[in-house]
Order: C-alpha cells, then sequence, then structure tokens
C-alpha cells in the first residue's frame, strides 16, 4: 500500500490541523478512503495512490489556513474533509490565495476561521452583507475593520456606525444624563472597537468631523449614504419599518453590513424581529449575502463556544418536547 509521511513543526501543529481531536481523523479516514497515522510531529496517509494525493492535499490545505492565522475547529473540519471527498478542492485552494489582512492605524486584523473569512470576502465584494450569528463571532468588529481598512484606502468618504436604541429591560427615561448620556451606553461596543483600531485622538478628531458618525438607527431616517461604509449592528432589534428603512438609505459608491443575533431580541413580544423577516424577505435579491455564523466561529475564551452550544441544546430541547406536547 502506498504511503506518505507530513512533517509539520510540532506536535501542536499537527494536533490544531484537526481541532486535537481522534475522531476529525476517523471522518477524515472515512471520507478520503485512507488510513491515517499520527505520532509527535508526523502524519502517515496510507492509501492508493489517488486518495493518498487527495489527503495530502487536504492536510497541506488546513497547515496554510493555519499558517494565515485560522483556527480549524470541528465543524470546519468535518465541512471541509467532506467537501475536499466531492472533488471541491480547487475551490478551497482558491480560497487562500488571496491573504486577507485589513491594516488599520493601530493593528492588522486577520479572519480567525474559515467562516469568518468567508464572510470578510462577502463584505469586501458584495453592496449589503447580513452576518447573523451568536455573540463572540466577531461578526461586527470584522464588519468595522473593513470599514476602518476602506476609510484609511480612501475607497469611501466616512463611515456610519448604528444602532437601534432599544430598551434590554430598562427605561431610557429614568437613566441619568441628557439624551446623549443616555444613548451612549447602547453605542459604547462600536466605539471600543474603533479604539482598537484607530488612537483614540483619531477618533475623535473624525468623529468631530462627521466622517466617524456613530448614532441611533432612529437618526438615520431621511437620509440618502452615500459613499460610506455603513454597519448597522444589533439589528434583531429592529422592527420591520426599521430595516426597511435603513436598508434603503444605501446611496452611490456605498457598503452596508447588518449584523444581529436573532437568539437576543429584546423587542416587546407583539413586534416581529426586523431581521427574522429580512431573511425570507430579500435571501432571493441579487448583490445581498446572508451569512450564518455558528459557535464554531466564537473567538472569545473557549468557554463561550461551550455556553452558546449548550444553550443551542437548551433550546433544541424545549422545541422537542412543545412540539411533543403539542400533539
Amino acid at each position: 500500500m502506498p504511503a506518505k509521511t507530513l512533517h509539520f513543526q510540532s506536535p501542536r501543529h499537527l494536533s490544531q490541523l484537526y481541532a486535537g481531536r481522534e475522531e476529525n481523523l476517523a471522518h477524515a479516514e472515512r471520507a478520503l478512503g485512507v488510513k491515517l497515522v499520527t505520532r509527535e510531529d508526523w502524519l502517515k496517509i496510507e492509501a492508493p495512490l489517488e486518495p493518498l494525493a487527495l489527503a495530502e492535499e487536504f492536510f497541506a490545505f488546513l497547515n496554510a489556513a493555519r499558517s494565515q492565522g485560522m483556527t480549524i475547529r470541528t465543524p470546519d473540519f468535518a465541512r471541509l474533509v467532506d467537501s475536499f471527498a466531492k472533488g471541491e478542492a480547487g475551490q478551497w485552494q482558491a480560497f487562500l490565495d488571496e491573504p486577507l489582512v485589513l491594516a488599520t492605524n493601530r493593528k492588522s486584523v486577520v479572519p480567525k476561521t474559515i467562516g469568518q473569512r468567508e464572510y470578510l470576502q462577502s463584505v469586501l465584494k458584495k453592496p449589503i452583507v447580513i452576518g447573523i450569528g451568536p455573540a463572540g463571532t466577531g461578526k461586527t468588529y470584522l464588519a468595522i475593520a473593513a470599514a476602518v481598512s476602506a476609510l484609511l484606502n480612501h475607497e469611501v468618504n466616512r463611515i456610519v456606525l448604528t444602532r437601534p436604541a432599544v430598551e434590554a429591560g430598562e427605561a431610557l427615561g429614568f437613566l441619568p444624563g441628557d439624551l446623549r448620556e443616555k444613548i451612549l451606553p447602547y453605542l459604547r461596543p462600536l466605539y471600543d472597537a474603533l479604539h482598537d483600531m484607530l488612537e483614540p485622538e483619531e477618533v475623535v478628531k473624525l468623529t468631530e468631523k462627521g466622517i466617524i458618525e456613530i448614532a441611533p438607527l432612529a437618526y438615520m431616517r431621511g437620509r440618502t449614504l452615500s459613499h460610506a461604509f455603513v454597519i448597522l449592528d444589533e439589528a434583531q432589534n429592529t422592527t420591520h419599518e426599521q430595516m426597511m428603512m435603513f436598508l434603503t438609505r444605501l446611496g452611490e459608491d456605498s457598503r452596508m453590513v447588518v449584523t444581529g443575533d436573532v437568539t437576543q431580541i429584546d423587542l416587546p413580544r407583539s413586534k416581529q424581529s426586523g431581521l427574522l423577516e429580512v431573511r425570507s424577505i430579500l435571501k432571493d435579491v441579487p448583490g445581498i449575502v446572508f451569512h450564518n455564523f455558528t459557535g464554531a466561529d466564537v473567538v472569545r475564551h473557549p468557554l463561550v463556544q461551550r455556553i452558546i452550544e449548550a444553550y443551542e441544546r437548551h433550546r433544541n430541547q424545549a422545541a422537542g418536547a412543545g412540539a411533543d406536547g403539542g400533539r
């Protein structure tokens, strides 16, 4: 039986290629029709010539993805190996051919998962991208990085960041301060992301000049946003009317990104989320891309991913129990 041994920088680097899970290697063996043996920093592939070459190509791809800063999670691994087994290796090689690095004044931002990279490629190429997924997946952070990079490269003249100021269990009227001070807590996460990418004095100066605008969604009404990179965050808390209003602000040479988490809707129960609704209304409209993040794209503390997965299991169990009870 033909065999090929691949050597890597260290045992840790090899383990990162299959998320450190032996069951992932077993999945690859079944999908690719090969036998895999790992020891220390090497991986041995035994198979007839054609599957052997495919498996070698697959692990070379994983290694290249890791070298570009991406983390291979179990769902990524399963999706990729199944895709390679179907003969789709070429499209994934093209996926890595163009390194994706967003340069900002304070740091360079790179996607850390396969899902993040697909999302970012869409953000850079499409006029409207709608990113839906749980907290910690980088959907807003990457969008703001793309906006800052576009501004620094003179691709747009301004950045507009907005959120709906939904009262998540608190009444704005009872908070201290004037209207700006009442609204600021809703917008603080957007400022935090900007300060990661620009010096604080730059943020102040660009905000004062109107080159960066951070405002509640209600402030967008009646405007046309041209030559701008526009981001709507926390879009799960928009109503039908607000979502339509926002999307129709798109002007000449502008890009829009909408982000939200449909598991964290703070609207009154009588109100339908505009983000839930827009998926069915605009799913077939050319030029609009929907990207769904999963727990595999969480890049915060590893425990966050496990928390999200536990809540997903709980929701599925509750939905199943509800269906049973309705019979």
